[in-house]
């Protein structure tokens, strides 16, 4: 199946080198480049996309407006915000964006960006406004500035006092969410492995016992186990077996 895409940036070279990126992938069709959040809505009236690749600072409009006004529309397309300014992330996803992706767009990026908005068609269609929808990144304020953190890099969450530390493939960040709303979310991704410990499904590799302390889950990537409680080693268990 092909799903039909639109850009709206206000630069052109950025609209240009969006459109060379798509040449080669195959699942979506570029049917309208457009220069303004209003010329975006406009179109959108009359014509229906599944897929927008949208700037957020344009004259007129700003994305973040624009993507708020795709929402209300009755079958809205999926939005994937293309920007050079980190600072909007929060508000992005505020807004139902799937994914965000910082200027210069590379390849790599574009293409697990179209794969998630592919795979979110094909379960919800174009219900892009539903509640369940999961985040892509997670986001931290730290001494650098705003920080993405792929759902996909992540090997582990831990509770750490009023925050939770994510344990990724960049390092260790602290965010303000709580275990309870990431296993909410992520239910489907990530499994309980200690009341204070959610482990990536699709990062276990092996279930050991260590003398004195029990059980611990080996991830992929990582050297050192993750602590398996007794009240939650046959939920892992049974997900190793599932696997």
């Amino acid at each position: 199946m092909t799903y039909r895409l639109i850009i709206v940036d206000d630069e052109p070279l950025a609209r240009t080198r969006l459109q060379r990126l798509l040449e080669d992938q195959s699942g979506f069709e570029v049917v309208a480049e457009l220069e303004s959040g209003q010329a975006c809505l406009d179109w959108l009236e009359s014509q229906s996309a599944d897929a927008v690749l949208l700037d957020i600072q344009m004259p007129g409009l700003t994305g973040l407006e624009t993507a708020a006004r795709i929402q209300l529309l009755e079958k809205p397309p999926v939005v994937i915000f293309c920007t050079a300014y980190d600072e909007h992330a929060l508000d992005a996803f505020g807004v139902k964006a799937i994914d965000y992706l910082l200027k210069p767009v590379r390849r790599e990026d574009l293409q697990r960006s179209l794969s998630r908005a592919s795979e979110w068609l094909q379960h919800n269609g174009n219900d892009a406004t539903s509640e369940d929808a999961a985040r892509s990144h997670l986001t931290a304020r730290t001494h650098m500035g705003l920080q993405l953190i792929p759902i996909d890099d992540v090997f582990y969450f831990t509770a750490d006092q009023k925050y939770v530390n994510v344990v990724h493939t960049e390092g260790e960040t602290l965010i303000d969410d709580s275990l309870r709303q990431l296993e909410d979310e992520f239910g489907e991704r990530f499994v309980r492995v200690h009341r204070s410990a959610l482990v990536a499904r699709n990062r276990i590799e092996r279930l050991g016992s260590v003398e004195g302390s029990g059980h611990q889950v080996y991830l992929r990537g990582l050297r050192d186990g993750v602590s398996v409680s007794r009240r939650h080693l046959a939920d892992v268990r049974r997900v190793m077996k599932s696997m």
